[in-house]
């Protein structure tokens, strides 16, 4: 007897390998499966911009990557008491002054401007319709900083503007291959029948996109956890993000559908090296632990031989 539906997804025909640039960007869903990712040694950027949720911020996001153009004190705002940062990052990049904000975010866009030109695969999830737009200067946020309501608009983008801006991107990088996907988190804060409304729109919108461009593709990570899994036991206490049970169970979907199977050996080996790069110890000055220290040495030099494409340093 069946007692679930199991989603059915054939592998991309172009699989991504260790060597290949890959940007994951969008939501907190991109933050978790492009941290797993880059753990195992992958050459991948997540979120460089911080957490983003609807496809405007996702697409002036890359512009800005690609452009590189500097930020300047015109797009500084004061977001608190002593703090600034801009319309375009999240908090992560707050700073108690304005001249550290600007040497912080622009020393950041030039080194991932860098890694950019050279990124293969652009993977974003998507996670809401929903934006706020600054009623003063008519342009959609990607972070509201928790500044007064009234200096915003929520605005609902709907499925043709969102068409319409993912597929100038794709115009513009025609040279790389981009997978969407749909987050599977709530957004409650929306209120249900919006939530579901603003999820719908979305996946109208990549769908239309992946069948007009050759190198876009969909990839179901909404419906394995919403239809696959199906149990609130997969979210955490919020109601609203995955468990890290259901996190692990659609990363390992993700590579059957987009990592070359030739990478496993060296994904296995990646994952073992980086659980004894983060063993803490009990006793450091055993003569146990010394032990453990060189076969630590060992173990980098040997995976660094074997595969040389891994990136150790992205393992600790």
């Amino acid at each position: 007897m069946i007692f679930r539906t199991e989603i059915k997804n054939n592998p991309l025909e172009r699989t991504l390998v260790y060597g290949d640039g890959l940007l994951f960007m969008g939501s907190c869903f991109a933050d978790e499966v492009g941290g797993i990712c880059k753990g195992l040694g992958f050459n991948a950027q997540v979120n460089p911009f911080g957490t983003l949720y609807n496809p405007f911020s996702v697409a002036n996001s890359l512009q800005r990557l690609y452009s590189g153009q500097p930020f300047t004190h015109d797009e500084i705002i004061e977001v608190g008491e002593g703090f600034y940062c801009t319309f375009n990052h999240n908090t992560d990049f707050w700073c108690h002054s304005e001249e550290t904000l600007i040497n912080k975010v622009n020393t950041h866009l030039l080194e991932t401007h860098e890694q950019f030109l050279q990124t293969k695969w652009i993977i974003i999830s998507l996670g809401t319709s929903w934006a706020f737009r600054e009623i003063v200067t008519g342009k959609v946020v990607s972070n509201c900083h928790k500044l007064p309501a009234n200096r915003f608009e929520r605005v609902f983008l709907g499925t043709q503007p969102a068409v319409e801006v993912l597929s100038e991107v794709l115009r513009a990088f025609p040279d790389k291959q981009f997978v969407f996907t749909v987050s599977p988190l709530r957004h409650l804060k929306d209120g249900l029948h919006e939530n579901q409304l603003s999820k719908a729109s979305l996946l109208l919108a990549v769908d239309e996109v992946c069948k007009t461009f050759d190198n876009a593709h969909y990839f179901p990570a909404y419906e394995i956890l919403l239809d696959e899994l199906r149990d609130y036991r997969f979210y955490k206490e919020d109601m609203v993000h995955p468990t890290d049970q259901a996190v692990r169970y659609i990363w390992e979907k993700f590579v059957d559908f987009a990592i070359n199977p030739s990478e496993y050996p060296a994904m296995k080996a990646a994952e073992e090296l980086r659980q004894m790069l983060q063993h803490r110890p009990l006793f450091p000055e055993s003569e146990a632990y010394r032990k453990f220290e060189a076969l630590k040495v060992q173990k980098v030099e040997d995976i660094k031989k074997r595969y040389p494409k891994v990136i150790t340093a992205n393992l600790g």
